[in-house]
């Protein structure tokens, strides 16, 4: 072969194509750097498999690059890389190391040279010039076992992926299942979470007994369900008494309307009631005819609780508003009662008969006032002056006081332990409150019996928050009969101001409302234990400190002067009786007194007179109150000594002037009125 041949063959093949538009299936690669030969070989294999040319073995390898091949023919002797190396450099690579490569030559025929090219891979040797038949035949061959693995693989490829899908739906339909399951369990632990029952009941029993529920039925009524539906006449035999006329009434109607909807008290097993909600609507079957009743029977026993507790406690916000305001204006009436009786005994020397009624009528105003500090109490308005106070004192001062009061049939077991910490609470108002309750207990047995008054210390954690009181220590004061106790339904009634269990005459109703409403304005909380038939347990939660606590000291009240040279007073009170008699009460006692009534007018009299060195007003005024008087006099006057008188006034609207102004509580009494002024 001549260089001027090779190099018009070169440049006629510069680019290596295949014989034809490659189609889908097997290739063959022919590679020879002589053109003729390919062309000739190409058109001898192209009904077998799509041939691929190449005229050097770099660029047969580059072909292997990009495709597969059934098999290669590989002319041995070429320019650059042989056909020998161009065979090892295909075995060494991986990917095209088990393609068949048959070698084409037309020389080396000798058995050296066929041992190599097996040697260097190949599966046969083909001498040039090629018998077509016999190279069809062989190619055909290979051609044929591409094929044949192509389509086992791609079988296996698709059963592979058959496998995969059928793998991943089996995987997705226990998701799925697991899934189900799990929603369907979680949907059934709400439905027995909440306190409702899903139901179908036929339309034709004659009592109502449902064939299905849905939800805990024991849990909410105490009945195992199968017990129910073998006892027709349980759930109508358990109705409240009360509700059964109306509950029947509306089941009758359902079979007409074809639905129900009623609220009813329900007899549990452990002899409790409960508020069920029970609504139904008729449905129908699959050929259209009504048949059955699905409905809902929910628990509503902790809402209407708590609405009863709402109503309870809006009530009770009402009646101590109402209260207030009547203390205010009573103890208005019991200042000037009381004072003018102080007046008339002071100026009038009476007979003994007259003294006897003017005793009887001081000590009914009196007993006036002590009701008022009861209401006060009810309505948590009253005066509070919390100190430490030790236990044990408590119980040793109370025993005194009720030791005469109690009989010779009760008897007092008084448990208060050294070790317990001191009460934060208001000493007279707690004796009061703990005295009211021993007696209540004595009331309450009759016959006689053992009142025991214990005490503890008492530690409130998070979890005992909800009971309204903040975390810390209280001591509990629990006090316990062994009477008749209270009736159940009127446990809810008894704090309520003026509402008595005790026969008539015997009783304010004030006792227990004083003490709740003491407890509460004390931050702290009452709880009643009652067991009917069995007595009764009020316990009471005050707070605990650790302050020592301090002697009481006697009060100590100036001598009172009555000469001419006493304080001019400015008296401000919208009642004119209290500015009557208070009046006269303090220029008895040689005090110069002037009297308005409102607080325009005395800032208006400050104005014009410097004279004056107290200012002595109500709280409760229309127009200008007491506390406005004060804070506009002290621009006036910055020297001027003010005191302030109420009867009923907001505990917050007076705490910031507590300091530097005293608080007079009607019906005043005088002494304690002279320890300020004097």
């Amino acid at each position: 072969m001549t260089e001027m041949t090779r190099s018009s063959r070169i440049k006629k093949s510069s680019s290596d194509t295949a014989a034809s538009a490659p189609p889908a299936g097997a290739k063959i690669l022919l590679v020879d750097d002589d053109e003729r030969n390919l062309m000739a070989l190409s058109e001898l294999l192209k009904d077998i498999a799509t041939v691929v040319t190449a005229t050097s073995g770099k660029a047969a390898l580059r072909h292997l690059l990009k495709d597969d091949f059934a098999v290669i023919l590989l002319d041995v002797f070429m320019p650059g890389i042989d056909g020998y190396e161009t065979a090892g450099l295909i075995r060494e690579r991986e990917q095209t190391a088990r393609i068949p490569i048959i070698f084409l030559s037309a020389v080396n025929k000798e058995t050296e040279h066929l041992m190599r090219g097996y040697a260097m891979g190949a599966v046969d040797y083909v001498f040039k010039p090629v018998d077509p038949l016999i190279l069809k035949s062989k190619v055909s061959v290979f051609v044929d076992l591409y094929n044949v693995r192509a389509q086992v693989e791609e079988k296996s490829v698709a059963e592979q992926k058959l496998r995969d899908a059928n793998f991943k739906a089996e995987l997705d339909r226990l998701q799925i299942a697991r899934e189900l399951q799990a929603t369907r369990e979680r949907e059934a632990a709400i439905i027995r979470s909440i306190p409702i029952l899903l139901y179908m009941e036929p339309l034709g029993n004659q009592s109502r007994r449902p064939d299905f529920v849905s939800g805990d039925f024991t849990a909410m009524t105490g009945f195992d369900f199968d017990e129910a539906q073998q006892d027709p006449e349980l759930w109508e035999r358990r109705l409240h008494p009360e509700d059964r006329e109306r509950v029947l009434e509306a089941i009758g109607a359902s079979r007409e309307t074809g639905r129900l909807s009623i609220e009813y008290r329900w007899q549990c097993a452990d002899g409790s009631y409960k508020h069920f909600h029970d609504q139904a609507v008729l449905v129908s079957d699959v050929t259209g005819e009504a048949s059955q009743f699905a409905g809902t029977l929910t628990d509503v026993t902790e809402q209407r609780l708590l609405e009863g507790r709402l109503i309870h406690a809006q009530k009770m916000d009402a009646i101590g508003q109402l209260t207030g305001g009547v203390a205010h204006d009573f103890n208005n009436l019991l200042s000037a009662v009381i004072g003018g009786i102080h007046l008339l005994e002071r100026r009038v020397d009476f007979e003994q008969r007259e003294q006897r009624i003017i005793d009887q009528m001081r000590h009914a105003a009196e007993q006036g006032a002590e009701l008022v500090r009861r209401m006060m109490a009810f309505a948590r308005k009253q005066d509070l002056k919390p100190t430490s106070v030790s236990a044990s004192s408590l119980c040793k001062s109370v025993a005194g006081l009720v030791e005469h009061t109690l009989g010779g049939t009760i008897t007092v077991d008084w448990q208060c332990p050294d070790e317990l910490q001191n009460i934060y609470a208001d000493k007279a108002q707690l004796e009061l409150a703990l005295v009211n309750l021993i007696l209540n207990s004595r009331d309450a047995m009759p016959n006689g019996g053992t009142v025991e008054v214990q005490m503890d210390n008492f530690e409130l954690d998070a979890t005992d928050a909800e009971s309204g009181l903040k975390v810390g220590t209280y001591i509990r004061i629990s006090v316990s009969d062994q009477g008749l106790g209270i009736p159940e339904e009127l446990v809810s009634r008894v704090t309520e101001p003026f509402f008595t269990t005790k026969e008539a005459g015997k009783g304010t109703g004030l006792g227990l409302s004083m003490v709740a409403g003491f407890v509460q304005q004390s931050n702290g909380l009452l709880k009643i234990d009652n067991r009917t038939g069995g007595g009764t347990r009020i316990e009471l939660f005050l707070p605990a400190t650790d302050q020592p606590a301090h002697a009481p000291q006697a009060l100590e009240h100036s001598n009172v002067r009555t000469s001419g040279t006493m304080k001019a007073v400015l008296l401000v009170d919208d009642d004119e009786s209290v500015r009557t008699v208070l009046g006269e009460q303090l220029r008895e006692l040689g005090f110069k007194v002037d009297e308005v009534g409102d607080g325009k007018t005395a800032i208006e009299r400050l104005k014009s007179n410097g004279s004056y060195d107290v200012l002595l007003t109500d709280f409760a005024m229309p127009g200008m109150n007491g506390l406005d008087t004060i804070n506009r006099a002290m621009i006036e006057r910055p020297a001027l000594q003010a005191l302030l008188m109420t009867g009923y006034a907001d505990e917050g609207a007076v705490a910031h002037m507590r300091e530097t102004v005293p608080i007079i509580r009607k019906p005043i009494n005088v002494r304690d009125l002279l320890g300020h002024l004097a």
